[in-house]
């Protein structure tokens, strides 16, 4: 169970990073169940479905914030499920990140085998390429980008 957890964990990131602590929300999320599932969902879209507002991707605004999702045994999100747990701080990237989960696609979680429903925290990262991480993203190891004066 723990590799399909990691590889969800690194899936969700969705090109940003996962901190300890958003990690542990995600593992809590699913410990929480009363029977966990023995292998994890899985995510299957090759892309990100969270689309930046464009006034807020055009002040480079980045955030974080936590959606509760339920996937149902199909691999379905189911919309009536999905809430904002901890807000980014900016209504347009919440709306954006329940938007774009409802596209979400997972290979659904299994016990003994058969397809079972689970419920989970799913952190989603804003990150404005070429700005620098923000605190806390210190998994992301790179370089802050140059700037070029005048």
């Amino acid at each position: 169970m723990r590799p399909v957890l990691i590889a969800l964990l690194a899936t969700v990131a969705l090109g940003a990073c996962i901190d300890k602590d958003s990690a542990q929300k995600v593992i809590e999320s699913v410990q929480a169940s009363q029977a966990p599932p023995d292998d994890l969902p899985v995510l299957l879209n090759t892309q990100p479905p969270f689309h930046y507002p464009p006034r807020l991707f055009a002040r480079k605004v980045q955030a974080n914030l936590l959606l509760h999702i339920h996937i149902d045994s199909a691999g379905t999100v189911w919309p009536e499920s999905t809430k904002v747990l901890q807000s980014s701080g900016y209504p347009a990237l919440d709306s954006a990140a329940v938007k774009g989960s409802l596209q979400l696609r997972f290979r659904p979680a299994r016990t003994h085998g058969i397809p079972v429903g689970v419920s989970i925290n799913l952190p989603v990262y804003f990150r404005h390429p070429g700005e620098p991480p923000l605190p806390g993203d210190s998994i992301l190891n790179r370089a802050p980008p140059s700037r070029v004066t005048p």
